[in-house]
Formats: structure tokens, sequence, C-alpha cells
């Protein structure tokens, strides 16, 4: 049966970035999502959430080089732990990772340190997930 013809584009159209507070993705899709997703991402550097799809676990991470959100969890999806004591010791998933916090281009270390830490204590990933520090 011949559909409709809905809609003519001249040019293609990614999907609008969704925000840093909306963002959830799993690892598997960071090669894959639109190009200014992954700029918006290696432009930016704070606080994230991983979680584990099988334990449910969670792992709270800082993103503090020059490439980012994006460029931190490209390393988890490259090596499958990011260099983390605790997930070294499993196998590899396809984690799920959102952002919980962004901050400026004017934050130091400490500062990031500092939320890296609250954002722990408010999670309890230490005690009941994957942080060991």
């Amino acid at each position: 049966m011949p559909k409709p013809v809905v809609e003519l584009r001249r040019t293609f159209r990614e999907d609008p970035f969704p925000g840093f507070a909306a963002l959830i993705l799993n690892l598997s899709d960071i090669e894959t999502m639109p190009a200014h997703w992954a700029e918006a991402l290696r432009a930016t550097r704070g606080i994230y959430l991983l979680t584990c799809p099988r334990t449910r676990e969670q792992y709270v991470g800082m993103a503090s080089s020059g490439e980012g959100f994006l460029g931190r969890w490209r390393e988890y999806f490259t090596s499958g732990h990011g260099g983390n004591v605790a997930l070294k010791s499993r196998d590899p998933s396809d984690y799920q990772v959102s952002i919980l916090e962004t901050v400026g281009t004017g934050a130091t270390m400490t500062d990031l340190i500092e939320l890296e830490c609250r954002w722990k204590d408010k999670l309890q990933s230490r005690q009941m997930g994957l942080n060991r520090n």
C-alpha cells in the first residue's frame, strides 16, 4: 500500500540536543550520537553518573579534561572501566551515563573534586555503589 509523503527536506537535520540535565545515554551510543551533541559534551566539564544495567550499581565521576564529558565517557567505552578500580574487577557493561552537574570554565580541579564528593555523599555511591574513594 503506498504511503503519503509527509515532508520533504532539502537538508538532513539531526535531533536537537536535549540539554545536559535531560541527557541519558548508553555508552554504546557515544560514537553514533549527532555531531553537535558530541561537541557540546566535549566542551563541557562536570560531574556525571554511570549506572550498571546488570547490577543497578552507580558510580559518580568527574569529567575534568579538555575533552569534557565526551572524552571521559569514551575512556569507559574503549576500556570498559575507565581506569576505575571497582569497574576493573567486573565484566564490561553498556553503562548508562547522565550528567549530574556542569561547571563553568573558571572551575578549578579543587571545585570539581568538592562537587564530586558531594554527589558521592548524596547518592551514597561509596557505601552502595561502585565508588571506592
